[in-house]
């Protein structure tokens, strides 16, 4: 059972955020001249850190979702339970901020502007995704919990108080 919701969790993880970060980018950087990458050495750094940020954020949010969740990342394979430990007690949606950390941290490497208006894409289409669709799932799924969870953990941003582990 675990080595099945890790294997679907892995492919789910190459298959869309791989998708999302680095085929599509590599995409639309490989018809440009290469003007605009980065030689500054600070910000390359900076823009490395984000990255590799931005994939701590993704697999810890995972994890949680297979350990705690029962269930895996794609929309088709739910976590079973709701997860609201680790970094989803201070904000409801991580995994698509750690994703939109890489985009931007590309876009600094990169700075092309087709990456720029790529990555506003993706925010805005995460943002859609989660207002009408995963927020109607989830508390559909899991109701009042889950009403409480979203009075609390902002949708984006982080929360000023952890959610805590045992509500009242």
């Amino acid at each position: 059972m675990r080595f099945f919701l890790a294997f679907k969790t892995l492919l789910f993880t190459v298959l869309v955020p791989g998708t999302v970060t680095v085929y599509i980018p590599y995409t639309l950087l490989s018809g440009s001249d290469g003007k605009g990458v980065v030689t500054n050495g600070a910000l390359a750094l900076t823009a490395g850190s984000c990255i590799l940020i931005g994939i701590a954020i993704y697999l810890r949010c995972a994890w949680d979702f297979a350990v705690e969740g029962l269930g895996t990342p794609a929309p088709i394979d739910p976590p079973r339970k709701l997860v609201v430990t680790g970094i989803y007690r201070w904000n409801r949606n991580p995994m698509y901020q750690g994703v939109l950390l890489i985009l931007l941290a590309e876009c600094l490497l990169s700075l092309d502007s087709n990456l720029l208006v790529y990555t506003s894409s993706v925010a805005l289409i995460f943002h859609a995704f989660v207002f009408f669709y995963e927020e109607p799932i989830l508390n559909q799924l899991f109701g009042e919990s889950y009403r409480h969870y979203c009075r609390i953990v902002p949708r984006w941003g982080i929360a000023f108080q952890p959610y805590p582990i045992n509500p009242a």
